[in-house]
């Protein structure tokens, strides 16, 4: 899991990420072909990040082996968005912040390296 400060509200999950990490995220996948998965709105990113392929708009259904494919991403996923799940649940204090938005990243990282200890208890 991977957080990244805070942006405005106008700032597309896309655009964040472009500006913070996917040039990491493709020098590990051109250089150590370790991959990226995302949802949709990460679709046309660039290499190594794997998103679902969309229903057609012409009512068409998905071939098995691209059904296959989405069923098979959701699930790998699915641990992230665990991940996120704990995130929040655990910590209330990441549900609602009134404080300055220069220190919600901090305490957003922070939250995450008190739950992976948590979790593991290791902090690697």
């Amino acid at each position: 899991m991977w957080v990244s400060d805070v942006e405005p509200g106008s700032v597309h999950d896309l655009t964040a990420a472009r500006e913070h990490v996917l040039g990491a995220l493709y020098w590990a996948y051109s250089q150590l072909a370790l991959s990226t998965l995302a949802d949709n709105g990460y679709d046309g990113a660039g290499i190594g990040v794997f998103t679902p392929v969309k229903q057609p708009a012409d009512g068409q259904t998905l071939d098995p082996d691209t059904r296959t494919y989405n069923a098979l991403l959701r699930g790998l996923r699915c641990l992230g968005e665990r991940g996120f799940a704990l995130l929040t649940g655990r910590w209330r204090a990441l549900r609602h912040f009134t404080t300055s938005p220069r220190k919600i990243g901090h305490i957003v990282k922070a939250a995450l390296v008190l739950t992976h200890f948590e979790e593991h208890g290791r902090l690697n």
